[in-house]
């Protein structure tokens, strides 16, 4: 019984220190490894939380942009109706003025929900910074189902809507309505109109401003149908051009001279 009991000890004693890490103790083998474990893990998170903090602001960034709203290139106004005068059985016109605010040349296109009943004039263009239009927009106005006038429609807003899609473009460039579509990426949609009835028998603020809106937009197309003033001579008499009026008397004029020697 004396020999086993003095093995027992080396044998719990080997036992200990082939597990180091379940040691505890100030300056012990196993201490000094938990240490060093440790420390490496906490570099190890250290390295992890500098890499993504010098990464956060780009992704930050990138997020927050896509969250903030479109900067508007054009101002509207009306900003967000078209206005019609309730006229069923009608062609009733609509108009909204657009500016371009921005420092670069933009194009313009408008889409509605309704292409059968309604059409824009013009349907789309460019414009220069700073350069602003009046577009018309007509609207077939069907009568009411019961055949009379139905006044919970007036100064509501109607299933009908427009929306105005701009493009950044350069300078020179014609429209054509294929950029929108080869450009999807950098299309914004400035604005999503409601279409808006006006009683014509009563009258309001935006009835009279509608009115002088087709008025300014009536004058607009018909000073483009003008032709534009002739650069160079002008026409007198039967329609003889000065220059052309003057070579003529100097041909006549030589011509006379040459007979005046001939008859001599």
């Amino acid at each position: 019984m004396g020999i086993a009991d003095r093995r027992k000890p080396s044998s719990e004693g080997k036992l200990w220190r082939l597990c180091p890490f379940w040691q505890s103790g100030n300056g012990s083998p196993s201490s000094s490894s938990t240490q060093n474990f440790q420390q490496h893990k906490i570099r190890g998170r250290r390295h992890v939380d500098d890499t993504d903090t010098r990464s956060s602001p780009s992704k930050v960034s990138s997020v927050a942009r896509s969250f903030l709203p479109t900067r508007r290139r054009l101002r509207l106004d009306p900003a967000n109706n078209l206005y019609f005068p309730y006229e069923p059985g009608k062609q009733v016109k609509s108009a909204v003025r657009m500016k371009n605010t921005s420092r670069s040349h933009v194009a313009f296109k408008f889409q509605t929900t309704a292409p059968k009943s309604c059409y824009m004039r013009p349907p789309g263009g460019i414009l220069a910074p700073g350069e602003s239009i009046i577009a018309t927009v007509f609207k077939f106005m069907e009568h009411p189902e019961n055949n009379e006038k139905n006044e919970k429609q007036l100064d509501q807003k109607s299933n009908v809507k427009f929306k105005i899609m701009s493009l950044k473009v350069k300078a020179g460039m014609d429209y054509v309505p294929e950029l929108f579509d080869e450009q999807k990426e950098k299309v914004s949609v400035e604005r999503i109109l409601h279409v808006v009835f006006l009683d014509v028998e009563r009258p309001s603020p935006a009835l009279e401003k509608l009115k002088r809106q087709l008025a300014e937009a009536e004058a607009a197309v018909e000073a483009r149908k003008k032709p534009p003033p002739e650069i160079g001579p002008r026409v007198i008499g039967e329609g003889l051009v000065i220059d052309e009026w003057k070579e003529r008397r100097e041909k006549y004029l030589a011509q006379q001279q040459v007979e005046a020697v001939d008859s001599v």
